[in-house]
């Protein structure tokens, strides 16, 4: 049987085909779906560049929520609240002394993310994305 050619775009196949093989062994690779959902999360709440700046910034070490504040340049209020969705997908911990409380990145995990895609943006800086961005 002839593969049927199809017109697309330069960054999709020309022919129709499948490839058993690959894609058992991709699927037999693909995380669960809760794990998938779980990691949709993860990157959203990343994907936010206050959120971010505050992650890159923990990733120095323990800061307060007064430091994460002026970092941010944005309210010990709004700080909070984004520590909170940071908590609760595990990405930030907290600890309280005294009358302060500080942050610091949930585990080794969270770290590597942090420094692995603030330095793959920093890679790709000159990438057909920015002129994306800068018309967006």
């Amino acid at each position: 049987m002839t593969p049927t050619v199809l017109s697309t775009p330069t960054d999709a196949c020309e022919v129709a085909c499948v490839h058993p093989e690959a894609v058992a062994r991709a699927q037999g690779a693909m995380p669960s779906a809760d794990a998938l959902i779980r990691a949709s999360a993860v990157l959203k709440a990343v994907a936010d560049p206050t959120r971010l700046r505050l992650l890159s910034a923990l990733a120095s070490g323990e800061l307060c929520v007064c430091d994460l504040s002026v970092l941010a340049g944005t309210s010990e209020s709004a700080v909070s609240h984004q520590l909170r969705l940071l908590r609760d997908l595990s990405l930030v911990t907290n600890r309280k002394e005294g009358r302060v409380v500080y942050y610091r990145l949930d585990d080794a995990h969270v770290t590597h993310l942090i420094r692995d895609v603030v330095a793959h943006a920093a890679h790709t800086l000159t990438s057909p994305l920015d002129s994306h961005l800068k018309s967006v």
